[in-house]
This record gives structure tokens, C-alpha cells and sequence, in this order.
């Protein structure tokens, strides 16, 4: 059991550091060679609100992400919790949203199946503007 968690948080800290390149960048190509081929991700609100499944889905995600922040995420990470197949990173972000000044609180879940990623969900946590 201690080895499997082990391996989930190793998993998922690398895939966190490529998302956290992604969100910085644009650069999302490391951490899509993350997930699996099954990937699922689930996202409060927007287009891609509720459950969207398949890594391609994932990749127009991403990459409407960075459309919408385009000078880039910086984070702040907060608190990392882990059992032993989930890991949640909470943290703070800060950047451009459309050009406005943006701020939020986020936790993201990555779930892990052998070294990928196979699950992610995401909540928002203020009004955007405060953290």
C-alpha cells in the first residue's frame, strides 16, 4: 500500500510541475504524454463545463486555456493531500484573464493509474479577482 502511494505522489508531482509549465507557457505537450488514452477531466463552468472525456478533448482544453491566459498562469502552491490513487493540489493563481487582472484560489485532483494520468477534476475557488 505505502509503495502504491508512493508511486501515485511521484506520478502525479511530475505531472503537476508539466501542468504547471502549461499554465506558464502554453506548453502543454509534456504533460499530455501524461495521460491516458481513457482520460477523463471534469470543469465547473464554461464550454468545457461538466464531464469531458478522451486526451484529445483534454488537448483542446488546454489549449483554450492558454488562449484565455495568454501571458500565462504564475502559481502558489498551497497544500499537496494524497491517498492511493488521488492527489489534490491546492494553490493560487495569478495572471491575465482576456487581458483583466486575475487572481483565484484552484484545487485540481489527479488521478493516477500506473505512471499517467488518468482522471482530473478542477475547482474554482473565488470571484477571480481575489485569493
Amino acid at each position: 500500500m505505502a509503495e502504491s502511494s508512493e508511486n501515485t505522489l511521484k506520478v502525479a508531482h511530475q505531472a503537476f510541475e508539466y501542468f504547471t509549465h502549461g499554465l506558464a507557457t502554453g506548453d502543454w505537450n509534456h504533460f499530455l504524454e501524461m495521460l491516458t488514452e481513457d482520460f477523463s477531466f471534469w470543469f465547473p463552468i464554461g464550454k468545457f463545463h461538466g464531464l469531458n472525456e478522451g486526451k484529445e478533448k483534454a488537448k483542446a482544453f488546454f489549449q483554450y486555456v492558454s488562449e484565455c491566459f495568454q501571458g500565462g498562469l504564475t502559481l502558489t502552491l498551497d497544500r499537496v493531500t494524497s491517498n492511493e490513487t488521488t492527489v489534490v493540489f491546492e494553490f493560487r493563481d495569478e495572471g491575465k484573464l482576456l487581458g483583466e487582472p486575475y487572481k483565484n484560489r484552484i484545487a485540481v485532483s489527479f488521478d493516477v493509474r500506473g505512471d499517467k494520468i488518468c482522471g482530473y477534476r478542477e475547482y474554482l475557488g473565488s470571484d477571480g479577482k481575489s485569493n
